[in-house]
């Protein structure tokens, strides 16, 4: 019933126009199929999304090493399909076969022994015990790799906090219209466009597109009658040189840039503050966990990359209270579930994430249900992004 009968392995494109991957596993009774999506703001020790020799040549290499090896395997066995794609590819980064290629067929195939099995994905993954939907997380204001043009600060984001998931994605939203209508009025001569994720991209100031979102979050949130924070990704590494952190109005040490996300923290109550510190600076990231953790999710992208080994040294040092889950980080759905686990022994919260490259497959949608994430960050609108998000309100019906 569950044994894998056969693979197939396609390219497509992600919502950037790049090619990347897509894998159907087939079982005697069911079927799965995943899109693998790709990042453009990376850290450097993930693993690497397509071989050296190209997309491609991984797919030969796919169908040529890999098919012939996984036919025959039972779906439900997953940590011994990954522990084989690991071992097939050989390298510490997944460079031979690609970590897309990989991380496509080992979600596939699990979503496969789901549907083999008759149970809904977030079930299968998560057991009897996941039943909390996670706060949608959208980027409804940036800049940086994800739109050249706007602001230093990579992702200014809402966290609506709703009684239930669909009135908590409307109000995403909703902040979404609300911070267009406010750069239309305060800045009707400004240019106003849309980057990866479909956030607004503004030629602004980070100071200035902080008032702007929490005015638009508290607009709405009075709007709602429930909770609507601003949060931010200020993707760090992007614009860290020679020791210092090199804003378009200011030049930052480590005790700078401390002293910066606090202020910004108190002054305009965030949610949450992802990699503010280069992605090896585990000491800055434990500066400002102890300073202001108490009261604000200090989440850890670039540094952890969904590495347990990585995350390990940030618990040992204090380093963030929260960690991004994003599965192409490290490749497989085995890799990504310890990482989990890791950081819920050691009372991390998780935010499970989509990528600026992305795909239609809702797969993260069930993820973050079973692994417990306090939010999952999957932009407020866009097609590739509502996708996971009118799958949750799907999912929030069954339960």
């Amino acid at each position: 019933m569950t044994i894998i009968e056969d693979v197939v392995i396609r390219k497509i494109l992600d919502s950037r126009g790049n090619p990347t991957v897509e894998v159907d596993v087939w079982t005697e009774s069911g079927m799965g199929r995943f899109g693998a999506p790709s990042g453009a703001s990376t850290g450097i020790h993930e693993v690497k999304a397509f071989p050296d020799g190209g997309l491609d040549k991984g797919i030969s290499i796919f169908r040529e090493e890999v098919v012939p090896q996984v036919v025959g395997l039972d779906s439900v066995d997953q940590e011994e399909l990954d522990l084989l794609l690991t071992d097939i590819d050989g390298t510490e980064d997944l460079s031979r076969i690609g970590g897309n290629l990989v991380v496509a067929l080992s979600l596939a195939n699990s979503k496969a022994a789901a549907d083999s099995l008759g149970i809904p994905y977030y079930r299968y993954l998560g057991g009897m015990m996941h039943v909390d939907l996670p706060y949608p997380m959208g980027n409804v204001l940036g800049g940086g790799k994800h739109a050249i043009g706007g602001t230093d600060i990579q992702e200014f984001l809402t966290v609506p906090q709703g009684e239930t998931f669909i009135d908590s994605v409307f109000a995403g939203a909703a902040v979404h219209k609300h911070v267009a209508s406010i750069i239309g009025k305060r800045y009707p001569d400004v240019a106003l466009g849309k980057g990866d994720e479909g956030a607004w991209v503004a030629k602004v100031s980070n100071d200035e597109a902080m008032e702007i979102v929490t005015t638009a979050c508290n607009e709405v949130s009075d709007e709602v009658g429930f909770p609507v924070q601003a949060a931010i990704d200020v993707a760090a590494s992007s614009f860290f040189k020679d020791g210092k952190y090199h804003y378009a109005d200011r030049t930052l040490d480590r005790e700078g840039q401390v002293a910066y996300m606090a202020e910004l923290y108190d002054k305009y109550d965030l949610f949450s503050i992802e990699d503010p510190f280069d992605e090896e600076d585990y000491r800055g990231l434990a500066d400002l966990t102890e300073q202001i953790g108490d009261g604000c999710l200090i989440i850890g992208d670039d540094i952890f990359v969904t590495n347990d080994e990585r995350l390990e040294k940030g618990i040992e040092m204090g380093s963030a209270n929260a960690i991004l889950i994003k599965p192409n980080q490290i490749g497989t759905l085995t890799r990504t579930i310890d990482t989990v686990r890791l950081a819920q022994e050691a009372g991390y919260q998780n935010v499970i994430s989509h990528r600026s490259g992305e795909t239609t497959d809702p797969a993260i949608a069930h993820l973050g249900i079973a692994f417990g994430s306090i939010c999952i960050k999957t932009g407020a609108v866009s097609g590739e992004r509502i996708a996971k998000l009118n799958e949750l309100i799907r999912i929030e019906e069954e339960l």
